[in-house]
């Protein structure tokens, strides 16, 4: 059987698990302040979304 090569980096693994974990807890404080499920949600993509790139640096 040939060797495949791995879908992701472990860099590009480790940023995306670290950028789901803040927006998990950004939006689980959202959640528990506002009590508004879209709020949550938007802010927990926003807040993963926006901190990929700085990971991106900071881990390396």
């Amino acid at each position: 059987m040939p060797s495949e090569a791995p879908l992701l980096s472990v860099h590009a693994a480790v940023v995306f698990l670290a950028a789901v974990i803040i927006g998990l807890v950004m939006g689980g404080l959202i959640f528990l302040h506002d009590k508004s499920v879209p709020a949550a949600v938007a802010t927990g993509l926003v807040a993963a979304g926006g901190s990929v790139p700085v990971l991106h640096k900071l881990i390396g």
